[in-house]
């Protein structure tokens, strides 16, 4: 039977028969946008592709992809997660999966096919998709997630790269017009341009390119500033629903402590519920659904500090379903840092690339999750010196606090150890790529039962509809 069609009535989302509909799941990170701290590398996707290409061969490298992209979300996991009551999957991706650089405007077939088979995965599971745009030519924000090398979005200051999204969504629209299990589409993850000035036309632009294709289907609009900032939207647009991200600090610490301090300021149920109802104001004015597009603490192994966390989404699901909010977890699959479902220590891919991983710990070259312990003597310094000699400097989005180890961590130090993780690969056959591909199978990883149990007993206890 065909999926009731998703539409906006007011303040909610609504079914063909317009009864409320609450979409609740997860993002599908790591699949169609990797990201160094969900897949283990370091750097950027574009970056160990590159490296992992080098040393693997033209054959090894497409059967390790092959293998991943099926594997990493097959039957199995869209079964698991329709038991827990989830009933909608976020899918981000990079623009590399339809367009080449060097080919610009020239849409490679391939990258469609891989959206249809978890559409139709999904769908057969009873699970809505919502199609994400994570990775745009020339970044639209400054970090790892976008595959952007630099910090700087270029996205907002070359129109080609503006026209090509167009396009691309122009011909996303046309495949899925017809489709009502897709929910909608996220036309842009985490936007960031710096001047405030071309985002609001570019949206406009966008909105109207693909209604004059597709009128039906629900736009979800994430605000300026890693979706933080509404302030360039004016009145809404029709059908729209407009995303915030609501990660709490204390679950994205590598120390805090919920409730209670993280890094010197005070948590509890109140805060992150003044903090969700500060970052959805824009919704809750203009009438409009809300959608809390990712949010989510990432998990040490330290079992008091992950019970603070599970105790964190308890009161972020709770506060979700008293103002009627429809949210996406992040992530639903990786090596152990955020996943529902994680490969154990002990898996081939982790054995394979550990020389990487404690590399990567050495150097903190992760952002996400990731920590400076080992290079402070490295950190401490240029702080200092830029504290001393530009103290008034504040480079957008976040000041000085992750501009620093933004450039020296997370790009200066691992664009280096992404070719340190290539080199993991060495003499690795084609038919092992496939082997260490396969660990990515829901079959050979470990689900956080905890976390399952969380979203289980909230899913059953706050009906969909």
């Amino acid at each position: 039977m065909p999926m009731p069609w998703i539409r906006v009535d007011g303040d909610q989302l609504v079914d063909d028969s317009g009864r409320p509909v609450l979409l609740r799941g997860f993002g599908l990170g790591g699949w169609m946008n990797m990201e160094n701290f969900i897949s283990g590398y370091p750097g950027t996707e574009s970056q160990t592709r590159a490296a992992m290409r080098s040393t693997l061969g033209a054959e090894g490298y497409a059967r390790f992809f092959d293998t991943f992209l099926r594997d990493f979300f097959d039957e199995d996991d869209a079964q698991m997660l329709s038991s827990l009551g989830v009933n909608c999957l976020r899918v981000p991706f990079n623009y590399r999966h339809f367009e080449d650089d060097d080919a610009p405007f020239v849409l490679r077939e391939d990258g469609f096919r891989l959206l249809d088979r978890v559409i139709d995965i999904c769908a057969r599971h009873g699970i809505y998709t919502i199609l994400d745009l994570h990775a745009a030519p020339g970044g639209q924000n400054h970090h790892w997630h976008s595959d952007n090398p630099t910090h700087h979005a270029f996205f907002w200051v070359h129109r080609h790269f503006q026209d090509r999204v167009v396009y691309l969504w122009e011909a996303l629209a046309e495949r899925y017009r017809d489709n009502p299990a897709v929910a909608g589409y996220n036309p842009l993850n985490e936007p960031a341009d710096e001047s405030g000035e071309v985002i609001g036309p570019f949206y406009t632009r966008l909105e109207q390119a693909i209604r004059a294709v597709d009128p039906r289907h629900v736009l979800f609009l994430d605000g300026n500033k890693y979706s933080s900032d509404f302030s360039v939207f004016d009145e809404p647009v029709s059908n729209a629903v407009y995303t915030a991200h609501d990660y709490a600090l204390p679950g994205i610490a590598r120390t805090s402590e919920y409730p209670g301090t993280t890094r010197g300021e005070y948590f509890d149920r109140g805060v992150v519920e003044q903090t969700f109802l500060r970052r959805t104001e824009y919704m809750r004015r203009t009438g409009t659904p809300i959608w809390v597009g990712e949010f989510g603490p990432i998990y040490t192994g330290d079992p008091v500090r992950d019970a603070s966390c599970y105790q964190l989404l308890r009161d972020q699901l709770s506060i979700y379903a008293a103002h009627g909010a429809s949210w996406s977890l992040w992530t639903y699959k990786d090596v152990g840092r955020q996943g529902l479902a994680y490969l154990p220590a002990d898996s081939q891919y982790l054995r394979q690339i550990s020389p990487s991983l404690e590399q990567k710990l050495r150097l903190g070259t992760d952002s996400w999750g990731g920590s400076d312990a080992h290079v402070r003597h490295i950190m401490q310094p240029i702080e200092d010196l830029f504290a001393q000699e530009f103290p008034d400097f504040q480079p957008y989005p976040w000041g000085q606090r992750q501009w620093i180890p933004l450039l020296v961590r997370n790009i200066m130090l691992a664009e280096p150890a992404a070719e340190r993780f290539g080199q993991c690969f060495e003499g690795v056959s084609p038919q092992r790529a496939e082997e260490l591909a396969s660990s990515f199978a829901l079959s050979s990883c470990v689900v956080r039962a905890e976390l399952a149990d969380v979203l289980r007993d909230h899913l059953n206890a706050v009906p969909s509809s």
